[in-house]
């Protein structure tokens, strides 16, 4: 009779230590997210220029940003106005 408890016992802890790692996973792909925006860059995190994640607060921000930006910069190498390109004459075909 007390091999078969032992068998009982080591039974139940690879039980419990199975269950246990399976609910890490979940836990760590949850805190991944978060996380990883706080791991400086030099321990492997993202550089400071990262344009921020969709969804989040910033980013409408950012994509009004880039907007503006691509239309600044299509209004001044506009050919149509010589006086706003750099060489004043239109492109050679």
């Amino acid at each position: 009779m007390p091999v078969r408890i032992r068998h009982l016992a080591v039974i139940a802890a690879l039980a419990l230590l199975a269950g246990g790692l399976s609910g890490c996973g979940t836990i760590n792909a949850k805190l991944a997210d978060g996380v990883g925006d706080y791991v400086p860059q030099w321990m492997g995190g993202e550089p400071a220029d990262v344009p921020p994640r969709p969804g989040s607060a910033k980013y409408d921000e950012f994509q009004k940003e880039q907007e503006r930006k691509r239309l600044e910069v299509k209004a001044k190498d506009d050919p149509a106005n010589p006086t706003t390109s750099s060489t004043g004459l239109g492109a050679v075909h």
